[in-house]
């Protein structure tokens, strides 16, 4: 039996296939292509060919090629509060049973009758109190398989999705365009060390020891005849704001060429890369309130203030998050569009 195709469907076939390639070859080619072909697009593009070309004015060789990325509001989202004290509400409520006097004690009873006035009243004391409770304690081992559970199952109450889903396309994309590149990229957060690093290299590609975070004080012990690690209720060092360099120039022991941020805690790091000659400076502004959030100088958390002033007297790059980004997020988002506030996470908090 003979297949009789028509001339007009054999011309429409290879059309469509012609189409089909060569969509998929642009993409292909567009190592960026969540990105609009606004000017912070361009700028990165100019800045990598410019510092990869070997003989050019810019050059810069492989092993000095260093982008270091803030975390939260950079990588992925930090609103209405960031993720890791998402966690240290869901750790306390987790061990309440084995702390009764917690039911009576502020600011722990605060978490557990999910009262967000007395918690944020609580101030600064308050969160670290309620963070020492439920990040030490506990063997470096520990920590991080108690880091791992979490991470695969609590959900972001306003996206319906797991938190490592909530990372920002776009700058994946940029990540592995800069590492396409020959850059070694860094992750330079305000947030725990030890709680970044058991997901970042599957999330971002980045391995644990390009980590810098901030850190609790550890005890080396030998418990039952095994040596280990244990977590002390005492702060090690802050990454956050001026600690930012000092934390990039003993862990790297090299000055990075690109940096990029959100907020004023980024200012310093974006400061000490401009020393760079050439550098690169970027900003992510939250403008988007449709598909992710709206916020910058009076925001709790990520407030973006002084930076921005400098970014725009310094002629940083600035992207403007709803102007410059195809897509925010990985895939198709679901669920409420309507922004949440902590009452929210604190009611909503934990895994799924």
């Amino acid at each position: 039996m003979k297949i009789r195709v028509s001339i007009p469907r054999a011309i429409c076939l290879l059309f469509i296939i012609v189409v089909v390639t060569s969509v998929l070859a642009i993409a292909q080619a567009d190592p960026l292509s969540s990105w609009n072909n606004t000017g912070p697009k361009k700028a990165i593009i100019d800045f990598v060919e410019r510092v990869t070309k070997e003989g050019g004015p810019d050059f810069v060789p492989v092993n000095e090629r260093i982008a270091t990325f803030d975390n939260d509001g950079t990588l992925w989202v930090e609103q209405p509060i960031y993720t890791q004290f998402v966690f240290a509400i869901d750790r306390v409520k987790a061990m309440a049973p084995q702390h009764p006097e917690w039911k009576t004690e502020q600011p722990f009873k605060a978490v557990l009758e999910n009262d967000q006035q007395t918690l944020l009243a609580s101030g600064e004391a308050g969160i670290m109190k309620i963070v020492a409770a439920s990040h030490t304690g506990m063997t470096t081992d520990e920590f991080a398989t108690i880091v791992g559970q979490w991470i695969t199952a609590a959900q972001h109450p306003r996206f319906k999705r797991l938190y490592t889903e909530c990372v920002y396309q776009p700058m994946l994309e940029l990540l592995s365009y800069l590492r396409t590149n020959g850059f070694k990229t860094y992750i330079v957060s305000g947030g725990g060390v030890e709680f970044i690093r058991p997901w970042a290299e599957k999330v971002y590609g980045i391995p644990p020891e390009q980590v810098i975070g901030s850190s609790v004080k550890q005890t080396f012990e030998l418990r039952n005849g095994q040596p280990v690690l244990v977590r002390l209720p005492q702060i090690n060092f802050i990454d956050d704001g001026p600690g930012k360099p000092v934390g990039i120039s003993q862990s790297i022991g090299r000055k990075p060429i690109a940096a990029f941020g959100n907020s004023d805690g980024d200012q310093q790091m974006l400061e000490w890369t401009a020393r760079s000659k050439p550098s690169f400076l970027l900003i992510v502004h939250h403008t988007d309130g449709d598909r992710e959030y709206v916020y910058d100088r009076s925001a709790h958390f990520g407030k973006l203030d002084k930076t921005w002033d400098e970014a725009t007297a310094k002629g940083w790059v600035v992207v403007d998050m709803k102007k410059d980004w195809k897509s925010i997020f990985p895939g198709t988002i679901t669920g409420s569009t309507r922004p949440d506030t902590l009452d929210d996470l604190m009611e909503n908090s934990g895994s799924k």
